[in-house]
């Protein structure tokens, strides 16, 4: 039964999962991800942690802890700065345990850890290899990388591996990228980690490079982030193309071939919606992203990440409610309210963090491992260090000409409105229920506050449903936008 509201990211402010996996396991769905730090130099340089929420009421999340620590892999380099754990799955095996698969920065294979309980205390089990015993990864094979798993109906297991972005830094120890797409191992169901598919790569079909060219992959090639999932008996491969902002798929009749390309799941910059056709127009800085699709209570969801602090490795895990008919996927809007199951209510406080627009007069930027200055663009980001520290995470650089924009609302009661505040400026907040050029329905006028201070505005009777906010800044001023609450 749904006790709390759901909200995009949906875990706390302070966690940084990127990478998402879910899976349902008794009624619950458990989310198995990298982990960032916030601020951090580089990705995945957590442990694994795992969180959980029921099938019924998912804004209600259940921190598990660590499960896995990096430092149990006896493969696992000295350095972890640039050689942390990458994006995980989990499947269950005939024997109930739960297998974890994951690829660590510096080894080029991929290992695996097993547990009795979904989000227990996993041990490290050992390393995905061909008969002879040779992991996979060490035949010079093109780079192993964040890996995907399926156990089909029949039992069988598949796993799914793969990386295309020819000159990443990743790549400096020598590796090369997959020039044919993603490729799938049939692992033994008796031991988890054995290869019985053969020692001849197997390829799926899902192209990248040049012999995407001229193919329905050319605008969108495989690039990264393995992940398949099946529905009506069909399968879907969910990746990350080589654009990197996007989730795309593809689809077909079989777990191991024959798949045709479907089109765009997600991207984290909402590119590809009408009037936003490139980053550019981007409504949200952009990166890479990963994820993966699971149906629950009868909706389909796509899991994604999104980016803050200015930077590509402080990622936070969001979800949205994805359209599919008749096998097919429509790419999912950001919103502020994905998991919920509709709008959000039209009186209640929210934290400016769930912003799911986030623009100004800069545009934004796909984003690189070293901040971008400040200009004139508002940005997340959160005081403190890491997890707990200071207070939630916020809007930081609020400033003239920006956008930070919320979707969606019911506002037919709706007839007031408070913003919280930290900054500097005598100017004007505008909120709008269009973007740019719509109508203002309210301006509440700020002033300079040293210390949070609540400014309070009216909302007009006459509007819908289902509305977007869009807060804009008249005159000259910058804030941290701190939150606001519907009256």
């Amino acid at each position: 039964m749904k006790t709390k509201q759901a909200f995009n990211p949906y875990l706390p402010s302070w966690e940084y999962v990127p990478d998402a996996e879910p899976h349902i396991v008794d009624g619950r769905v458990y989310i198995y991800g990298s982990h960032d730090l916030f601020d951090g130099l580089n990705f995945c340089l957590g442990d694994y942690v795992c969180w959980s929420a029921p099938v019924d009421d998912l804004g209600n999340w259940t921190y598990h802890g660590c499960i896995y620590k990096r430092e149990q892999d006896p493969a696992a380099p000295k350095v972890r700065l640039t050689n942390g754990l990458a994006a995980p799955d989990m499947v269950v095996g005939d024997d109930g345990r739960y297998y974890l698969y994951y690829f660590m920065g510096g080894t080029k294979m991929i290992s695996i850890a097993v547990c009795d309980q979904p989000a227990g205390k996993y041990e490290f089990y050992g390393y995905v290899s061909y008969q002879d015993g040779t992991p996979i990864g060490k035949r010079g094979e093109p780079f192993q990388f964040d890996p995907g798993c399926l156990k089909d109906d029949d039992g069988r297991i598949y796993l799914y591996t793969g990386f295309a972005f020819g000159g990443n830094p990743i790549l400096l120890d020598g590796s090369k990228p997959t020039t044919e797409g993603p490729m799938v191992f049939e692992l033994d169901p008796r031991d988890m980690k054995t290869v019985i598919s053969g020692d001849e790569l197997k390829y799926i079909g899902v192209l990248t490079g040049e012999a995407a060219k001229g193919t329905p992959y050319e605008a969108q090639p495989f690039g990264e982030a393995s992940s398949m999932r099946k529905f009506d008996g069909r399968y879907y491969f969910i990746y990350s193309s080589l654009n990197s902002h996007n989730l795309c798929y593809a689809v077909s009749d079989s777990p191991v071939e024959g798949f045709e390309y479907g089109g765009v799941l997600v991207s984290c910059g909402d590119i590809g919606l009408p009037g936003v056709p490139d980053t550019e127009h981007a409504r949200m800085d952009t990166g890479n992203t990963h994820g993966s699709l699971i149906e629950i209570e009868g909706r389909h969801y796509i899991f994604y990440h999104r980016h803050s602090n200015r930077k590509q490795s402080s990622r936070q895990a969001c979800a949205e409610e994805i359209r599919f008919e008749d096998g097919k996927f429509y790419q999912a809007e950001m919103t502020s309210c994905g998991l919920n199951g509709g709008v959000l209510d039209g009186v209640g406080h929210y934290p400016a963090y769930i912003a799911c627009n986030v623009y100004g007069t800069d545009g934004t930027r796909f984003m690189s491992m070293i901040k971008y200055r400040r200009g004139m663009s508002p940005f997340l980001t959160q005081k403190g260090a890491d997890r707990e520290c200071g207070p939630d995470q916020y809007v930081s650089n609020f400033c003239t000409g920006c956008t930070v924009g919320f979707k969606y609302f019911d506002l037919r009661e709706t007839r007031g409105i408070s913003i919280r505040l930290q900054g500097y400026g005598n100017c004007t907040v505008t909120i709008r229920t269009q973007e740019r050029g719509g109508d203002v329905i309210c301006r509440i006028p700020v002033k300079t506050c040293r210390t949070y201070a609540d400014f309070v505005g009216e909302i007009p009777a006459g509007l819908g449903e289902k509305e977007a906010l869009y807060f804009s800044i008249e005159g000259k001023g910058t804030f941290d936008f701190i939150s606001f609450d519907l009256k």
